[in-house]
């Protein structure tokens, strides 16, 4: 036994030289093993920065060999956008968000409040009919051999809907008509009244394919997540804190799915998808962009952007000056 008073040794856990090493030039912390495992594990995020270089022009391409190539099965989809593909929910609240006098406490009175502390929604938003019609699309598309980009970098099964030619009938007029006047009124400090551009996509989890989704904040000012179908279970949205907020996953909020029904929330919002149990799960998700936010201040990178020009509404951003707004620091 020790006497008391007598010198000590202090030691370092031998992952001090393997765990947890901070490499510059990726601004990551990685995990070595050797030079072959280094090489392997991080070598992609080159093929990454090469791929995401290449990305608008490629997208472009595929979307024009579609355009003259696809047949669409439910040609109606490309029409566009009427009030009957849309909730009587939903109707109500954007209606009511463009009178004059409409407050946020009216539109609470019209859609769930899933969570007032992290300012999460839940309304329906497109009809059964719609979201029938819209799948049986997006499967036909699939089954094509038409080439086919994946919906973001963290989802390897979907569709973009601006190459399959969706976002002129279909997104657009829904961010114009009908989101812009609702999250002016949920979210004014976020950009919600200027609403100029999206990043619309399809995701698809299913056995065998994608079953879930980590933690993860969108590039975006505003999201709009709506379950299109199929049957499935499990499969849930998880809710942390706010990306520059407090610890993240505390205690997270699930909320579950319901086919027809968007979730709107903030896209700094941490979340995820839990493991989908059986079924197939597709949802829509509309990334809701504001230039005259996003131009001050890059969610991804927390500067002020470096702005490189780009395919189609690029990542949101814009080179001209927009028109004066009064943002509130988000925190």
């Amino acid at each position: 036994m020790a006497t008391a008073g007598a010198s000590r040794r202090f030691c370092r856990c031998a992952c001090f030289c393997s765990e947890n090493l901070y490499v510059a030039r990726y601004g990551l912390h990685v995990r070595f093993r050797g030079e072959e495992q280094l090489r392997q594990d991080y070598g992609p995020l080159e093929q990454e920065v090469r791929r995401r270089q290449r990305l608008g022009q490629e997208s472009a391409a595929r979307k024009a060999l579609i355009a003259s190539s696809y047949h669409p099965v439910r040609p109606e989809i490309y029409s566009p956008l009427q009030d009957a593909a849309l909730a009587p929910e939903f109707l109500a609240a954007a209606e009511y968000s463009t009178l004059p006098g409409a407050n946020l406490e009216g539109l609470l009175q019209r859609l769930e409040t899933v969570s007032e502390e992290k300012r999460i929604y839940r309304l329906p938003v497109f009809t059964a009919p719609f979201c029938q019609a819209l799948l049986e699309e997006l499967e036909h598309f699939e089954q094509s051999d038409l080439p086919k980009g994946r919906p973001n970098t963290m989802n390897n099964y979907g569709v973009l809907l601006h190459e399959l030619g969706l976002d002129e009938p279909l997104v657009t007029p829904l961010r114009e008509r009908f989101l812009r006047p609702l999250m002016a009124l949920l979210y004014p400090d976020c950009g919600g009244a200027w609403l100029d551009s999206h990043r619309a996509f399809v995701v698809k989890y299913a056995p065998g394919q994608d079953r879930e989704l980590g933690c993860h904040y969108d590039n975006a000012e505003l999201t709009i997540n709506v379950a299109l179908g199929k049957a499935f279970t499990g499969g849930a949205l998880y809710f942390g804190g706010f990306f520059q907020g407090p610890p993240a996953l505390v205690k997270p909020l699930e909320v579950e799915h319901a086919v027809g029904r968007g979730v709107l929330h903030r896209g700094g919002q941490l979340h995820g998808a839990r493991p989908l149990g059986t079924g197939e799960r597709w949802n829509l998700v509309v990334w809701l962009r504001a230039s005259a936010v996003r131009n001050r201040l890059c969610p991804m990178c927390c500067r002020k952007p470096d702005l490189v020009d780009d395919e189609g509404f690029g990542d949101g951003f814009t080179r001209e000056e927009p028109a004066t707004v009064d943002v509130c620091a988000l925190t």
